[in-house]
């Protein structure tokens, strides 16, 4: 059972990871678009991307998507445990 069990966490846990970084890129780039009026660089590493301009976009997008990525994956073994009553594989203490 734990071999099954940990299958499905890194499933769960990739497509709660995925998911959200996408939803969170989405919402950066709306947020870049109102609040600066242009798109977001598609390239930071473009010569033609001013360098402030790149460190905010490569800044903002690294935390945001980090950030949404660890809650949504800690839902998910919020979620897990619930259903299971155990805690999946990769958080389980020694013992547990």
């Amino acid at each position: 059972m734990a071999k099954d069990s940990s299958k499905v966490w890194s499933v769960f846990s990739l497509v709660a990871a995925l998911g959200s970084a996408a939803v969170a890129r989405k919402a950066i780039d709306r947020a870049w678009q109102i609040s600066t009026g242009r798109k977001p660089p598609e390239n930071p590493a473009d010569p033609d991307v001013q360098v402030w301009e790149a460190v905010a976009w490569v800044t903002t997008t690294g935390a945001v998507v980090a950030l949404a990525r660890m809650f949504a994956q800690r839902r998910a073994a919020r979620y897990y445990f619930r259903s299971t009553g155990e805690l999946p594989p990769p958080l389980r203490k020694d013992g547990q």
